[in-house]
């Protein structure tokens, strides 16, 4: 699972980092609001925590752009204790929690362990795009005709591009998302596996396509 802390309080970023890593997150830290909003639009994350007095730009900007492009990441919000105003600007903007400094690790924690939970429970079970359909409890990739199950890389991978249809995905994000960031496999086994989803997709007749593009990633898109 990963997350993207924006705080520009560098002792305290070091400490949240080494915190939820410790916890089985893959954390990428930033701090500024401008760097924030960059790897918010440009990456995948199941969580985003966010300071709101940050340099460049603030969290609320932030915020409110990422919202306004579509961005539906569960957000949390870190606030100064006494910013009242801010909490409730946060919380109208699309903010989906807030956290007041200072606060306990372990809230910290259960918070984000909420978020996710909350965003599994409204995700739907099946994706659709084009005439195919993505189901996450079976992984099966069907049409109207026939279906088939994928194996639980392929069906990854697949998520991540229907889930950002026409979006950019580099060949490092797959990698980092699926294999980890400690993984000894090669980055070519990413092109091993689109091939196998094109062929999946070409045997049920989609109306849908992975286009590379060459040397930076795949998009997936449909057939007009």
């Amino acid at each position: 699972m990963r997350i993207l802390l924006a705080e520009d309080e560098k002792e305290l970023s070091n400490a949240l980092v080494a915190i939820l890593k410790h916890n089985n997150y893959s954390v990428d830290a930033v701090y500024n609001g401008a760097e924030a909003l960059d790897y918010g639009l440009s990456e995948n994350y199941d969580v985003m925590i966010l300071d709101i007095m940050m340099p460049k730009m603030n969290g609320l900007e932030v915020l409110e752009n990422l919202r306004k492009q579509g961005i539906h990441t569960p957000i949390l919000m870190l606030t100064a204790k006494s910013q009242i105003e801010d909490r409730i600007a946060g919380l109208d903007k699309g903010a989906d929690d807030y956290l007041s400094k200072p606060f306990a690790m372990g809230e910290l924690l259960a918070r984000v362990r909420a978020m996710t939970r909350r965003k599994s429970e409204f995700m739907p079970n099946v994706i659709e795009l084009g005439n195919i359909k993505l189901n996450k409890d079976s992984f099966e990739l069907s049409n109207d005709k026939s279906s088939l199950r994928l194996s639980n890389k392929e069906f990854q991978m697949l998520e991540m591009l229907m889930n950002n249809p026409k979006r950019l995905i580099s060949t490092e994000q797959f990698m980092e998302r699926i294999w980890g960031y400690d993984s000894e496999a090669e980055i070519s086994v990413v092109w091993v596996y689109i091939s196998y989803l094109r062929k999946k997709l070409e045997s049920l007749d989609a109306n849908v396509k992975i286009k590379a593009v060459r040397g930076v990633g795949y998009t997936l898109e449909e057939n007009l």
